[in-house]
């Protein structure tokens, strides 16, 4: 008797991909560098890969997220963009295969869905879809012109891309653990970079950022995981060598902070002093610590900090500077104060409902008064809404698992850097700066998760009791 070969889906369709891979490779063979032959080999075996095991994509992109090099490509056409800049990163073609990936795994093991349902999915599809409709609208006006527009919210799309994956790779508390352990891992090297830029006497950077950096970017990406270490730090989270790592993080993540010179990443850390405080199940524990740190740091802060801190009042006369209340403001707060200014009394009257598009309005470096230029009502309606939406979540959680050390201490931390994020924001575009949403998204996934992973997770009482989200 013959037994007949029993094939899978997955095989056949991997026997295909290959079939048809080897037959194009050996047709491009001549006409590629070695360089991009070997780009398009490792991509394609990190496709297997992530096809085969899609988690360990994951973590590929968890370590991408900071430590990846990014690749300017000159600025993008259109008027609407100028100042911008367009940038691919590593995580960028990361996101592509391990995204198709993604799709092609779960085309076959029907059971995965595309888009695991949570209680964000119809806030992030509404306000993805208001900046694609107003963006739309911007091109047929004239306010968005050549590929900037397009190119940008796809970005977007991307940082959600990053959320999906994760809730639908989740599945146990150690998941969470390992994942939240990686973070933390490159964290503690981005600081290490960061530190080793302070000799040289320049604000330091994200790696791989080009000639310039973006400290700002770096304070507020060092914001948000410096709450995460503290909410795990401040709940015990942890054996004895784990919570030792995470208070060596915290002074090493202080110390980088300090020398990226970002004034809006310091600003940051009072509200997320404040929730963490707010949030935490033993305040006292949190408070005398935080008044001792800060009294050591005003004893000790280098004289360039100080200056730093004190140069938005004390920056020489200069062209373009405002006062308030008899206090001039530097040339740079000034004209932030100048963009919520414009924007509120006489831009954003022209086009209140759909805003210019995305990019169709000039260059903003403030997230709120950018997406009312851009998306006007409906689109800050709808951020708006994502936001409190992700906040009840984050609430929800924090009120339901108070007793775990791990959720306990990884929602304060959420919460804390959340409202540390709604603060960065005042002052930049935080809501759609890569190295800083990539680690945001992921973490929100983390955090929606909990419920549906933990064994104690009951819908009805969380409805009945809660009453913080509705279903799906």
């Amino acid at each position: 008797m013959f037994q007949k070969a029993a094939f899978d889906s997955r095989s056949i369709l991997i026997l295909l991909a290959i079939i048809v891979l080897t037959f194009f490779g050996g047709m491009l063979l001549t006409e590629v560098t070695i360089s991009v032959a070997l780009s398009i080999v490792g991509g394609l075996i990190l496709a297997v890969v992530c096809f085969m095991a899609p988690e360990i994509g994951l973590y590929i992109l968890i370590c991408a997220m900071l430590l990846g090099p990014q690749f300017g490509v000159g600025a993008a056409a259109g008027e609407g963009a100028r100042s911008r800049g367009m940038t691919l990163r590593l995580d960028d073609f990361l996101l592509v295969i391990i995204g198709l990936s993604w799709f092609l795994s779960t085309a076959v093991d029907k059971e995965r869905g595309l888009f695991l349902k949570t209680p964000l999915n119809r806030y992030i599809a509404y306000y993805f879809l208001s900046c694609v409709v107003t963006t739309l609208v911007g091109y047929m006006v004239g306010y968005v012109q050549g590929i900037a527009g397009i190119f940008f919210v796809l970005k977007f799309f991307e940082y959600y891309v990053v959320y999906f994956m994760a809730v639908n790779y989740i599945k146990e508390k150690k998941q969470m653990e390992q994942m939240v352990l990686t973070m933390l891992i490159v964290c503690f090297i981005v600081c290490i970079i960061a530190i080793a830029q302070v000799p040289a006497g320049a604000r330091v950077s994200a790696p791989f950022e080009g000639e310039g950096g973006e400290p700002n970017t770096l304070g507020g990406y060092l914001v948000l995981i410096l709450s995460i270490a503290l909410g795990l730090v401040y709940h015990r989270y942890g054996t004895f060598k784990k919570r030792l790592f995470l208070k060596f993080l915290v002074f090493f993540i202080l110390i980088a902070l300090a020398a990226t010179l970002s004034r809006s990443s310091w600003l940051a850390l009072g509200p997320m002093l404040i929730a963490l405080i707010w949030f935490s199940k033993r305040k006292m524990v949190v408070i005398v610590p935080v008044v001792v740190i800060i009294s050591i740091i005003l004893l000790v802060m280098p004289p360039g900090i100080k200056e730093r801190a004190m140069f938005t009042f004390t920056q020489p006369l200069e062209q373009g500077q405002i006062k308030l209340g008899g206090v001039r403001l530097d040339t740079s707060t000034s004209a932030r104060l100048d963009s919520w200014k414009n924007v509120l009394t006489r831009d954003f009257i022209q086009n209140p409902f759909l805003g210019r598009g995305v990019t169709g309005y000039r260059f903003l470096d403030a997230q709120y008064p950018r997406v009312l230029a851009e998306s006007g009502l409906l689109g800050l309606f709808f951020f708006f809404a994502l936001l409190v939406a992700i906040f009840r979540n984050a609430l929800q959680t924090r009120r339901l698992y108070h007793d775990d050390p791990f959720y306990a201490g990884i929602s304060t931390g959420y919460l804390a850097g959340y409202f540390a994020m709604l603060t960065h924001a005042i002052g930049s575009n935080t809501f759609i700066i890569v190295r800083i949403m990539e680690p945001f998204w992921f973490l929100t996934a983390i955090i929606i998760m909990i419920p549906r992973i933990d064994p104690s997770f009951d819908p009805d009482k969380i409805r009945m009791n809660q009453r913080l989200t509705r279903p799906i």
